[in-house]
């Protein structure tokens, strides 16, 4: 169990939460392990076989706090909440933010920091970790270009300046992403990102990845209650979601990049893991899909300490903690979004 920003999350398997006074109560093994008032709560989040009483929900939807589902595995389910107001105000601000060219750029600039920051402490970590001077000079070289970039941000700029650095220094990064694979050379070799469909085996891999996270980005911002269509850095686009997709930038290279590395350079996951279908694409299978799972949610239960609170989490909080960042500097509590920095 965790208690961030007034925000209690449950990931017991067979706890079960009522509603003990004014307090809601966490019963493991018929066992309080837990009593928190409610209001000190502004949301309750239940990962798996979490059971909650009807009146600890009664009690959570006149307090105004919303009690959101998951599965183990971090897919929403679905939010139990009354009546919200702050829920309204929050996505009026967030619509009136993303109509704002000016607070559009604050925010993609402060998204796009995190993320190009967080590529290049993976290329650090590689350089240090290699013995071939060629490589060691090719990822210094690409981080180098990426702290430029990041220097480039520090002022005041535009959104088509911030999306168009992104692109540029999110191609430089993957420019030498084949150097990253130590291990199965011979099988797993990355030239280009290819997207819908993959046409390699790492692009499927990283593919899957993307979508596992996207899902617990999206949960997060929904259990949160923000708009996950409406985002900053990717515009509306009917079927995506926007907000989401932001959100995930800065964890990509920390929660699914790695894992794929990881995968490959343990020689975990084989080229028997893969199909090619007659179209070109290439496809993880039922065995694949199942190992990545496996290795990704062991990538989220890894204890971290978080560089803006100071607290230690497990990875998969991590997304649920920046929704609730993102929605305080919305509501104005912060003065600007601070994104997760690997460190």
């Amino acid at each position: 169990m965790k208690h961030h920003l007034n925000t209690l999350f449950v990931m017991t398997q067979g706890a079960y939460l009522k509603k003990d006074g004014e307090a809601v109560a966490v019963r493991i093994e018929k066992q309080t392990r837990l009593r928190v008032p409610l209001i000190n709560l502004s949301g309750i989040v239940c990962f798996g076989r979490i059971a909650c009483s009807p009146p600890l929900l009664g009690a959570c939807a006149r307090a105004g706090v919303a009690v959101a589902f998951f599965t183990e595995y971090g897919r929403l389910l679905a939010v139990a909440h009354g009546f919200t107001p702050g829920n309204v105000l929050l996505r009026r601000a967030q619509y009136r933010w993303a109509d704002d060219p000016q607070q559009s750029a604050n925010v993609a600039k402060a998204i796009v920091l995190g993320k190009l920051a967080n590529y290049r402490s993976v290329l650090r970590r590689a350089a240090r970790e290699q013995e071939d001077p060629a490589i060691i000079q090719d990822l210094q070289r690409a981080s180098e270009h990426i702290t430029s970039a990041l220097q480039l941000l520090e002022g005041p700029t535009t959104l088509d300046f911030v999306r168009g650095l992104e692109g540029q220094t999110s191609a430089c990064y993957f420019s030498v992403f084949n150097h990253l694979i130590l291990a199965q050379k011979n099988h797993f070799r990355f030239t280009t990102r290819s997207r819908r469909p993959p046409r390699d085996q790492v692009n499927a891999l990283l593919s899957f990845l993307y979508a596992l996270l996207l899902a617990d980005v999206r949960g997060a911002c929904e259990a949160t209650g923000l708009d996950a269509a409406v985002g900053f850095l990717h515009r509306d686009r009917s079927g995506r979601p926007g907000l989401a997709v932001d959100m995930m930038e800065e964890l990509r290279p920390v929660l699914a990049d790695r894992v794929a590395l990881t995968l490959i350079n343990r020689q975990q996951i084989k080229p028997k893991d893969f199909i090619v279908q007659p179209s070109g694409a290439v496809l993880l299978t039922e065995s694949g899909r199942r190992l990545v799972l496996q290795e990704y949610q062991a990538r989220k239960n890894e204890t971290i300490v978080h560089p803006f609170l100071n607290e230690k989490m497990t990875l998969g909080l991590v997304p649920h903690i920046q929704a609730r960042l993102f929605a305080r500097y919305l509501r104005g509590e912060l003065e600007s979004y601070p994104p997760f920095l690997l460190k």
